[in-house]
């Protein structure tokens, strides 16, 4: 029973997490790197932002 309880919290702390990021692609998230600092950008930010921003 302790097991249950233990994976549904993992679960449910995993789901809200994961939720709260806008597809890449999407205005949000080209807002959001608009705002963050071109030096903290991975190289998959910088290219998908190229992509789906720029272009």
């Amino acid at each position: 029973m302790r097991f249950l309880s233990a994976l549904a919290l993992s679960l449910a702390f995993a789901l809200t997490t994961t939720a709260c990021s806008p597809e890449i692609g999407s205005e949000g998230w080209c807002n959001n790197l608009k705002e963050k600092p071109k030096g903290d950008w991975t190289a998959n930010e910088a290219t998908d932002y190229a992509k789906h921003c720029v272009f």
